[in-house]
């Protein structure tokens, strides 16, 4: 992958890359235990200071070119993430005042079901108490005509024992009285 380096120079890192275009490893030739080229083959100690040196420039180098191409993207993602997530906390706000007015309205409707009802009950009662006054007048009037058969019926019997009263007065008035005796 090419790089762009703070100096100017392109570079180029061979290596192996992993399927999301990221190093996986160190490139070609500086391997642990492996002498990078330049160097010479008799003595490991000779020139590894100086290429180190210039390793650690290369890798700096690499670093920021690395840096300075990926970050800028990195922070605009990073500030699209922000917004991102305050646009979602607003928008869960939102949802939630949604929700909230959806309750109060599942319960005007449930109110108005619980008036609907109670309509239906007070007709109820309102037919219930029409059917025991009607009631009532009719167990007055049976009351009353009751107490006047009653009267009637004891006016009539009295009537009656009255008669044989006068019956029997008059049975007695007509049989015959013996004579009495002096």
């Amino acid at each position: 992958c090419p790089f762009p380096v703070p100096s100017g120079k392109d570079m180029s890192v061979p290596g192996p890359t992993s399927p999301d275009g990221v190093l996986a490893g160190p490139p070609h030739g500086l391997g642990a235990g492996k002498l990078t080229p330049g160097l010479s083959d008799t003595s490991p100690d000779e020139g590894l200071l100086e290429d180190l040196t210039v390793e650690d420039k290369a890798v700096e180098q690499l670093a920021e070119g690395l840096l300075s191409h990926y970050l800028p993207d990195l922070q605009r993602s990073k500030q699209a993430l922000q917004e991102l997530t305050q646009n979602q906390v607003v928008l869960l706000d939102t949802l939630e005042q949604e929700i909230s007015k959806f309750k109060e309205c599942h319960s005007m409707l449930d109110i108005n079901a619980l008036f609907t009802e109670a309509k239906h009950y007070h007709a109820k009662l309102v037919n219930i108490r029409k059917e025991m006054l009607m009631l009532h007048e009719k167990t007055s009037k049976l009351k009353k005509r009751a107490l006047k058969l009653q009267q009637k019926r004891q006016k009539e019997e009295l009537e009656r024992e009255q008669q044989r009263e006068k019956e029997f007065e008059r049975e007695k008035q007509l049989t015959a009285k013996p004579a009495k005796r002096t």
